[in-house]
């Protein structure tokens, strides 16, 4: 993240808190799929792959 970002995302409408909001969730997403990966969690037969419908 640059300042430019930032400056981009106030353009977009989001706030500071939405800002720091979004950064907590996708931290969040981020670390979780670090972990799952690690462990070797597998996809649920139910979820279908990125593009596929």
């Amino acid at each position: 993240m640059t300042a430019a970002d930032i400056k981009a995302l106030r353009h977009a409408g989001l706030d500071d808190v939405a800002i720091h909001d979004a950064t907590q969730i996708v931290a969040y997403f981020n670390y979780i799929n670090r972990v799952a990966d690690a462990l070797g969690v597998e996809r649920e037969d139910f979820i279908q792959p990125w593009g596929a419908l």
